[in-house]
């Protein structure tokens, strides 16, 4: 699974209320993707194009149990790597379907704009400006499986658990 777009960058300690604020919750999707990170970076959400790639600072999306991985996915975002994560964003990031990696120090090796690769099967990512390659977390084969299902729904329903 190999992904590669327009690079977002963002800090350590994003939390869950930034990623999906609360006044998001009871909004329909697409409200809610456009209010994304609204409260850290007012119109970031109407700039994301289909593909891009977030890379992020330490523990990303700490806090509550907010389905961020959702909104992000929603956004158009082609997956993420960050340097850590909350686990249980990271749990929800595989589970929806939202491709994730984890990359120590991922953030000093790219700046906004910069286009990155990301190849969650080896645990690589390539900023193509710079041609530097970084290895991080790889991601286990059942994770992979999951992602390549669209989440866990999709995977209950190629098992004919559900419709």
């Amino acid at each position: 699974m190999i992904k590669k777009g327009k690079v977002w960058m963002f800090g350590d300690e994003i939390n869950t209320d930034l990623i999906f604020p609360h006044s998001a919750f009871r909004s329909s999707p697409e409200e809610q993707c456009r209010l994304c990170m609204s409260d850290n970076r007012p119109g970031w959400s109407g700039q994301v194009q289909k593909g891009d790639i977030l890379i992020a600072g330490k523990n990303f999306g700490t806090g509550s149990s907010r389905p961020g991985a959702v909104v992000l996915k929603r956004l158009g975002l082609a997956g993420m790597a960050a340097e850590s994560f909350n686990g249980l964003f990271f749990r929800n990031c595989i589970a929806y379907g939202f491709p994730a990696l984890t990359v120590p120090g991922i953030t000093k090796a790219f700046a906004e704009g910069d286009e990155a690769q990301i190849d969650f099967g080896k645990g690589t990512v390539t900023n193509l400006r710079t041609g530097e390659v970084f290895t991080g977390h790889k991601l286990a084969v059942e994770m992979l499986e999951i992602l390549e299902a669209d989440g866990i729904e999709g995977v209950l329903k190629q098992k004919g658990y559900i419709r």
